[in-house]
């Protein structure tokens, strides 16, 4: 069984204080592979930053973002839950395993793999891509539903390849494009 991953489709993050081109130039992307997860009922989980003041990202990393019940910690409008088949999970760190119940919500609904879409890649996706694999679950990482943010080059696009290639390479990672999440999902 598949399910569909989004992470931090949040306002901030994509049309926000801290967006970027790259951040909104998957959305159409997700929006296709969500509906048809939709249509063909398969889960759709929202993994999302919602921070406390005390947290790590927010004392010594990145400041104040994504703060829980702010307006900018909300999932953006184009990919709202809309049905019982869709769930959202608070994170205060990188990874979408880390103190939400991820795994076990995956475990309760027979996931074996999770198709990945939403940002960073180099940061959240990558930690949460991490800790999908050490608890046994296959990843597909859609590389035109995912974005960086330059944290190693000011290029983000050249450090989103990079990261996916790591990710292929490290953790065994499908990397696929939105066509063929259409299809996985169409023909499961």
């Amino acid at each position: 069984m598949y399910c569909v991953l989004v992470i931090d489709m949040l306002y901030e993050f994509v049309y926000g204080r801290l967006s970027s081109p790259y951040s909104r130039s998957i959305v159409p992307n997700i929006v296709k592979i969500v509906d048809m997860a939709r249509k063909h009922g398969v889960p759709v989980i929202h993994v999302v930053d919602s921070h406390l003041p005390v947290d790590i990202e927010v004392r010594r990393i990145w400041g104040p973002h994504a703060m829980k019940g702010s307006t900018d910690s909300r999932i953006i409008p184009e990919l709202e839950p809309r049905s019982e088949r869709e769930f959202v999970l608070e994170k205060r760190w990188y990874s979408g395993f880390r103190g939400t119940g991820l795994a076990q919500l995956l475990r309760d609904l027979d996931v074996k793999c999770i198709i990945v879409t939403g940002i960073a890649t180099n940061i959240c996706v990558l930690h949460t891509v991490s800790d999908a694999v050490y608890e046994r679950f296959d990843v597909i990482i859609v590389s035109d539903a995912t974005a960086a943010i330059p944290v190693i080059f000011e290029d983000p696009v050249k450090e989103h390849e990079m990261f996916l290639r790591y990710m292929s390479k490290v953790y065994a990672a499908k990397i696929v494009r939105t066509e063929d999440v259409l299809s996985i999902l169409t023909c499961r």
